[in-house]
């Protein structure tokens, strides 16, 4: 028998891909779903970008790579960055890996020893708890509040901290609410001493104002982001560290180890991506937008309204509590009745329970049909 360590069973299922999965096998059955579930891109990637993908391959583009990236890219990136935000990165401050996630993993790794504390939101991204726990570190829940806009409160993370507090970790546009943190609030976290890892993966994704980065607010920090959101590029798998300076021989180490190199053909797609997709994607943006205060507007007469304003991402977070406690068995009712799948809230987080996160990802026929089946499925309950 193959022994298992204990510390996996503190490994949390990611609900959204198990509403996923059942609604994939009613599929199957001939059923008609509509997918609100999932945050990826309904547009394709920018024809730009895969057709240097296709002239990479034809150059013979498939091979190992330095194990930062290729020099191009890694350029490319901090011309991209420092002109957006007004910084000074320079390539060595630059890792590029197959995918965020992956990297999320390599920053726990090096930051944590066992027992270490990151500090968290509560709602935040599912995920986020496990890669603390897979380097056998504590995730320290900050909980945020709807009534509060679900911004991070400086002085309740302040009094979280702990000597064994090694990192904050952040995420702006948020998942799974869509809100974009405010400049006053990050600035105040930066004050705390704290490291901060920022996941800046929905930048690009703002509506109304641009959204910060933490490194318009300070050096202490690592900055993940990548091509899958903004560039709808997720099946590509590519995203990118930036990095303190002094942090380079470990990082490379690190991933020397881990993956080798980022695969070789796809970064020279992404820097046609950021050279000459921005336009074709800013264009995806105001499509977001549109669906974004339809959704709003819609959710509100159909008994969800919301009570902030979800300024980035392209996610909303309903509260349902009043409809069903049980976030998880509302989805699947929601799934099994209308043919709708939509996240459940504790997938999130405790304080996440009892909300819905809709991603409005799809298109506005879609979403229209969906919200149309919701609307019949909670006037149906309501009456018994």
């Amino acid at each position: 028998m193959i022994r298992l360590p204990a510390y996996l069973d503190e490994i949390t299922s990611f609900y959204a891909v198990e509403v996923f999965q059942a609604a994939k096998a009613l599929e199957a059955q001939g059923r008609s779903i509509v997918h609100l579930e999932f945050g990826e891109p309904d547009f394709p990637t920018p024809a730009v970008v895969t057709e240097a993908a296709i002239e990479a391959l034809r150059r013979g583009a498939t091979r190992y790579t330095h194990s930062l990236g290729i020099p191009e890219l890694r350029q490319t990136i901090c011309e991209y960055h420092n002109a957006k935000y007004g910084l000074a990165l320079e390539p060595e401050q630059v890792l590029v890996s197959a995918g965020s996630s992956v990297l999320m993993a390599l920053v726990m790794l090096m930051l944590l020893e066992p027992g270490d504390e990151v500090l968290l939101a509560d709602p935040t991204y599912a995920c986020y708890a496990n890669f603390v726990r897979l380097a056998h570190g504590v995730p320290v829940s900050v909980p945020i509040r709807e009534s509060e806009g679900f911004q991070l409160d400086p002085a309740a993370v302040k009094a979280k901290i702990t000597p064994r507090t090694r990192a904050l970790l952040i995420c702006s546009p948020a998942n799974p609410t869509g809100v974009v943190m405010r400049p006053e609030v990050l600035q105040e976290l930066a004050g705390l001493g704290v490291p901060i890892v920022s996941d800046e993966i929905y930048h690009g994704l703002a509506y109304g104002g641009r959204e910060r980065s933490i490194l318009e607010f300070t050096d202490n920090a690592l900055v993940l982001n990548g091509y899958s959101k903004f560039f709808a590029m997720t099946g590509w798998r590519l995203g990118y560290l930036l990095f303190p300076r002094e942090l380079m021989p470990t990082v490379m180490r690190l991933h020397q180890n881990v993956m080798i190199s980022a695969p070789d053909f796809p970064q020279y797609a992404a820097i046609a991506a950021m050279r000459e997709a921005v336009p074709t994607c800013e264009g995806y943006v105001k499509e977001y937008d549109r669906r974004r205060l339809y959704v709003i507007e819609r959710l509100g007469k159909i008994g969800l309204p919301l009570h902030y304003e979800p300024a980035g991402a392209f996610y909303v977070f309903a509260d349902a509590r009043h409809i069903e406690p049980n976030s998880l068995k509302l989805s699947m009712e929601i799934l099994n009745e209308t043919g709708v799948a939509v996240t459940p809230g504790f997938d999130f987080g405790p304080g996440g329970e009892g909300y819905l996160r809709f991603s409005y990802a799809n298109s506005l026929e879609n979403i229209t049909e969906a919200l149309d089946r919701l609307e019949g499925f909670l006037a149906r309950r309501s009456r018994g």
